[in-house]
């Protein structure tokens, strides 16, 4: 459902078969566990046991005597890297700590850490081979909550961590597990609290969850004897494995050719690095293309969740509703090295309301579990978990209508976010006044142990680099090479804009992602940045394409370029006119060839704002806790392709609502993942969700030509406190810790009975 569509398009706004649709259903698409080579071997990996210790000592001299073992390698084949940090595109990396957490150095700081590799001639006689490998452990103590990490007791995973500042400063100068320290404040909060009529406080606690994708990390390398180094890997960004890998290699960034295939899920989880490196080293060795898949404990366990969390909300209201103030305290681990997800909370948690008076402070906090990875609007949602529940309960509290509450205080154009500049034009209140006159607010819900619950959610969006360019056919058709890895339907998306903008039919466009030496650089798929950034370089080329046609007619025409006009696929000249289609069949003898091309770097976030309505049922002698009905709301700006954008917002709602309701990392005392299975893990189904409404608002984004916002992200971040709100007006019991998982539930709900 799409509410506000304002522009007449002839190829935006409507829904054609993705381009790529009958490859990935028919098989045909290549995985990156697809992919075979000549003289290909096969690549595993020996990861710690221990989730804290020291290594004292790795012989690896039985597994390189075993027949068929082509190659070993240990931290000790990588260069020595001190302190040198790299930009990923969703932030920067220390690659000392990258290289330590691709293989560990001196120590080992999370179960599964790899710690050495094997290559060999079949993946049986590899993991034989993992087996011989003897490493000797001295095990340290291990701590896996992030406020006992915090504690001056703690053990101490780094001693050459100190905390830093706002300004990158050293806060202290002694070693420390809380590797930042960010303090956000405006106005006078103590002085507005004071004039608060209703105050409300609490604590919240959420657990490490894994972005879940189906397809496990995969990477194939082939060190070739020139020198030249060629990956083909599963990756959301093929230049940033580039750099990562030539970085933890030393060797020139032109001398490594990454080459992303399909890939099969990341949300933000296959950013970084964690086989691209090693399969390279052991090429190198053996002198053969070597291909790694990882299994779906080493998924869980060595590679980046989210943070867990602790958060303290505190708001302040008048008796009308309005706002006064606001403060908030968060904790993030950020795994084993820093560099986590705290930046992002502290300047999400009150982004959705305009608050004169806030004071907001982070910590990021290294403990033993794996280095975390972005997913989906890292840090956001942990956020709103907690800012949510504390609105909900204000407006209980003063007997005001919660999306009423919130459309007092909504952030508008001209709002100062934490951390940011105003807000320009944005559409969380036309979200609110959608969701309000929506059927599934005003329906009536009855019977027993059932809710119903709202929450709020932003994110901001990105923009950073993306290049495209583009061929014109004799037939009319028109080639589009860009660089973004296409997770989610954004070969569509982008190759509907540049459709939209030569007037001609999406069908018409071919969209390819090229490899690393085909196509300009381009930044992450991640951060809800391709439809907006590699869409408005898909324009761009458009109008370049243009350009170049014009030229042409004006040559058919013997008249000047700047003659010639354009409108919905024709050029125009005082009464003559010629089709896109038959100019480009004449392209060629009128001045040769036409290639368009761009490169954009758009500044600033494009600003994504939901909302949830949730109700549930909750049944008393279990705990469960059973979805009924779900509605999502976002602002898309401008949805190029519907169908793309209720699939994000429903995808999104579903991990959102896992993460409320059953999702964790459950650690033992030894910091060890007891449910590194997707058995003991458990993920929502279809068996558990009800259709998913999604109503898409379209407020259009002014920095964009079509209007465009991201909108990957923001429907993570509201599901979990809408459920807790739910879950609440189901019970009276609210619940500040997730996952609100039926033990936990029929605990609460068992205690408050008696």
């Amino acid at each position: 459902m799409v509410i506000d569509t304002r522009e007449p398009y002839k190829v935006i706004g409507t829904r054609p078969i993705r381009h790529d649709g009958a490859d990935k259903v028919t098989g045909r698409a290549i995985y990156g566990a697809d992919l075979q080579l000549a003289g290909l071997v096969h690549g595993k990996i020996v990861r710690s046991p221990h989730a804290h210790a020291k290594i004292k000592r790795i012989d690896t001299s039985a597994a390189e005597k075993l027949p068929g073992v082509l190659a070993v390698v240990t931290a000790a084949d990588l260069p020595d890297l001190r302190d040198k940090m790299a930009d990923l595109g969703e932030g920067s990396v220390n690659l000392a700590h990258l290289g330590a957490n691709v293989l560990a150095h001196q120590k080992v700081l999370y179960k599964g850490h790899a710690v050495a590799a094997v290559a060999a001639i079949n993946p049986h006689i590899a993991d034989e081979a993992t087996k011989l490998i003897r490493v000797e452990y001295e095990p340290l103590p291990a701590v896996t909550w992030v406020l006992d990490a915090m504690k001056p007791d703690a053990p101490l995973l780094h001693d050459d961590v100190y905390p830093e500042d706002m300004t990158g400063g050293r806060a202290s100068d002694k070693p420390s597990n809380v590797s930042k320290y960010l303090h956000f404040e405006e106005g006078d909060i103590e002085k507005a609290f004071a004039t608060a009529d209703v105050v409300v406080e609490r604590e919240f606690k959420t657990a490490s969850v894994h972005q879940g994708y189906i397809e496990p990390h995969v990477s194939t390398a082939m060190w070739n004897h020139d020198g030249r180094l060629t990956i083909w890997t599963s990756t959301q960004g093929a230049f940033t494995a580039r750099q990562q890998t030539a970085e933890l290699l030393q060797m020139p960034i032109s001398r490594v050719t990454v080459v992303p295939c399909e890939i099969g899920g990341g949300f933000g989880g296959k950013i970084p690095v964690y086989l691209e490196p090693v399969a390279a080293l052991l090429s190198r060795k053996c002198g053969r293309p070597v291909k790694m898949v990882m299994t779906r404990a080493e998924v869980f366990e060595g590679t980046g969740p989210t943070p867990g969390s602790f958060v303290r909300v505190k708001l302040g209201a008048k008796t009308d509703g309005r706002m006064v103030a606001g403060q908030a305290w968060l904790a993030y681990d950020a795994g084993a090295y820093p560099g986590g997800m705290i930046g992002p909370g502290c300047m999400c948690v009150f982004s959705c309301y305009d608050l004169p008076n806030y004071k907001v402070e982070g910590y990021d906090v290294v403990l033993n579990k794996p280095k975390t990875a972005a997913y989906r609007a890292p840090g956001a949602t942990q956020a709103a978990f907690a800012a949510e529940q504390v609105v909900d309960e204000l407006a209980e509290r003063l007997g005001i209508d919660p999306l009423d509450l919130r459309l007092k205080n909504a952030a508008r154009e001209g709002t100062k976010r934490v951390g940011w500049p105003a807000y320009p034009k944005i559409g969380f209140i036309e979200i609110l006044e959608a969701a309000k006159k929506h059927p599934h607010y005003r329906a009536p819900l009855e019977g027993p142990n059932r809710g119903r619950g709202v929450a709020a959610g932003f994110w901001f969006n990105i923009g950073l680099k993306s290049s495209a360019s583009a061929s014109v056919n004799p037939d009319g058709t028109v080639t589009l090479i860009e660089g973004s890895t296409d997770i989610g339907g954004t070969r569509a998306s982008v190759a509907m804009q540049l459709a939209e903008t030569l007037g001609i039919a999406a069908e018409d466009v071919r969209p390819q992602v090229g490899d690393t030496d085909s196509v300009g650089y381009t930044d992450v798929t991640g951060g809800s940045r391709v439809t907006f950034a590699t869409g408005l370089a898909a324009y761009q080329v458009g109008l370049d394409i243009r350009r170049q046609m014009a030229e042409r007619a004006a040559t058919l025409w013997e008249c000047k370029a700047d003659e010639v006009t354009f409108d919905a696929g024709t050029f125009r000249r005082n009464g003559q006119s010629i089709g896109f289609k038959q100019l480009a069949a004449k392209a060629n003898e009128l001045g040769g060839p036409v290639v368009g091309r761009a490169s954009v770097d758009p500044a600033g976030p494009t600003n994504g704002f939901g909302l949830s309505i949730v109700d549930v049922e909750v049944d008393a002698d279990t705990g469960k806790t059973t979805i009924l009905r779900y509605t999502v709301f976002q602002d898309a700006g401008k949805a190029i392709h519907p169908s793309y954008v209720e699939g994000q917002m429903q995808g999104g709602t579903v991990q959102g609502i896992g993460w409320a309701l059953n999702e964790e990392y459950f650690f033992d005392g030894e910091g060890r993942m007891r449910n590194a299975s997707y058995l003991d893990y458990r993920m929502p189904t279809a068996l558990d969700l009800p259709m998913i409404d999604a109503v898409i608002i379209e407020v259009p984004n002014p920095a964009h030509p079509y209007g465009v916002r991201g909108v990957g992200e923001t429907p993570i971040v509201a599901p979990p406190a809408a459920v807790a709100n739910a879950i609440y007006h189901a019970t009276g019991v609210r619940f500040c810790e997730l996952p609100m998982s039926p033990p936990k539930v029929w605990a609460a709900l068992a205690k408050a009975k008696r």
